[in-house]
């Protein structure tokens, strides 16, 4: 995606500098010009009370256990407890589920939340509730911070707030349709402050493909011609009025240069090797068991969790404030998709592998005070085990996690009754969620100084309570 493309050669952006761009002409494109690129660049970056950080927001759509993650509760009756035991992690008297030892390792990274809860089971209503941090807009995370700090970076143009799905990584991974719309709701705020999905927009990901002959790229006359039909295209779009903000990024990803943040394959093919998930597919005896369900089973394989992750780190590094990640299948009901024992050999060690890489990549290159991680899911599950080998759908108690951001880790958040059903402690609010991530992005004292900042948005991201823990 994003690429400009020759007949038998393709070439990113990076290849061309934005002088060589801007020869072209005051072109109008999609309501960029180009001599607004250069007063852009004159900018000084974003906004004062803007933190230097980013949040990448791991999903795990459908609901992952507690008890097959972070709280494994392995002296109670065997109904209940984690279903492949426990591992010690590198906090004293802490034990992470058993399929998780390479981030039971990194604990001392880590600050888990065991008394995070919000007390609605239904997928929909709790997966937007939760992105949402609960505020009475409804717009998720990422959108307000879109709505405040601005949909794009104006010193290169990169989207502030992106969704990176499987099919992010290669078109031919699908993933559970409900999961983009349901954690990048736009609430009652305008739907221009949406998530960019590098994945989807219809004809926006044709129009963002330039196709120019090799050898003919520095002729002037050949590419106005191809970028004037590319604004033509988004001047007739039905949706150019919904979708400006979108068209403008895309736009803008490509003369900005900033397309190699895309192209996870430069990466080095061990660093690559280290975060893929590739070899985790769905047995065909499960997807055979599963009847008219069994395609959306196979579509809940992790074999595109490793990359993704890989591709957030990189999108933090271009400028990328606020990247939701999704991973889909963790709803083991045990009837109509996973069984708890047929789910979790998958998605244990996919989790595992892709956020222990994450961790180990970020720390390398420096990035683990700016970046923080936050994986979650819309609920838990219930303590016990139902005789169909699933656990269904409890709000009382959700696991909740984070790592880095300058925050304080090495810590449980909390605790939850013996039974991993309760918290015991003060609850974890999605509140508090929301004030903990607000907090990290923005200096939440200047932000309440600041005009022309919508009044129901400035009282969300201000008056939201934290974790005391963490901040």
């Amino acid at each position: 995606m994003l690429r400009l493309i020759g007949h038998d050669k393709t070439h990113t952006c990076d290849g061309w500098s934005r002088r060589e761009f801007l020869r072209v002409g005051a072109l109008s494109l999609g309501g960029l010009s180009l001599p607004g690129l250069l007063r852009a660049e004159t900018e000084s970056g974003l906004k004062s009370f803007v933190h230097d950080k980013a949040v990448v927001m791991l999903n795990l759509q459908g609901g992952p256990s507690q008890f097959e993650t972070f709280d494994p509760k392995m002296d109670i009756p065997s109904e209940n407890r984690s279903a492949f035991g426990e591992v010690r992690t590198s906090l004293p008297g802490i034990r992470f589920a058993g399929q998780l030892p390479q981030l039971a390792r990194m604990a001392n990274q880590l600050a888990v939340v065991r008394s995070y809860r919000h007390g609605i089971n239904d997928h929909a209503r709790a997966a937007k509730h939760v992105a949402a941090g609960g505020n009475p807009t409804g717009a998720c995370m990422g959108t307000l911070y879109s709505a405040v700090a601005g949909t794009t970076d104006p010193t290169c143009g990169m989207p502030l707030n992106t969704i990176v799905i499987p099919a992010a990584i290669d078109a031919s991974y699908q993933s559970f349709n409900a999961v983009p719309s349901r954690v990048t709701d736009t609430g009652t705020l305008p739907a221009t402050y949406k998530a960019f999905d590098p994945s989807d927009g219809g004809e926006l990901l044709t129009d963002m493909t330039l196709t120019v002959p090799e050898g003919r790229f520095e002729n002037r006359k050949e590419l106005m011609r191809r970028l004037d039909t590319l604004r033509r295209k988004i001047d007739i779009s039905q949706a150019v009025q919904s979708a400006n903000t979108f068209h403008q990024q895309a736009t803008e990803t490509i003369l900005g240069g900033i397309n190699a943040a895309f192209q996870w394959q430069d990466e080095d093919p061990k660093l690559v090797e280290r975060y893929d998930t590739s070899h985790l597919v769905v047995p065909k005896r499960v997807i055979a068991q599963r009847g008219a369900r069994g395609n959306l089973v196979k579509n809940h394989s992790p074999v595109s969790l490793g990359k993704q992750m890989l591709l957030a780190r990189r999108l933090c590094e271009a400028g990328c404030r606020f990247i939701t990640v999704t991973s889909a299948g963790w709803d083991m009901h045990g009837d109509h998709e996973f069984e708890i024992y047929d789910g979790m050999p998958l998605l244990g060690p996919a989790l595992d592998k892709a956020v222990s890489a994450f961790l180990e990549d970020v720390s390398q290159r420096g990035l683990r005070e700016k970046i923080l991680l936050v994986i979650t899911g819309e609920f838990g599950r219930t303590p016990r085990i139902n005789d169909k080998g699933g656990r269904d759908h409890w709000g009382n108690l959700c696991p909740l996690v984070f790592a880095g951001g300058g925050l304080p880790m090495g810590q449980v958040i909390g605790a939850s009754d013996r039974h991993g059903g309760e918290p015991i402690t003060e609850p974890v609010t999605s509140a508090h969620l929301l004030g903990t991530l607000m907090s990290t992005l923005f200096d939440i004292g200047d932000l309440r100084t600041q005009s022309g900042i919508p009044r129901e948005i400035l009282d969300v991201i201000t008056q939201a309570p934290t974790i005391r823990q963490l901040v």
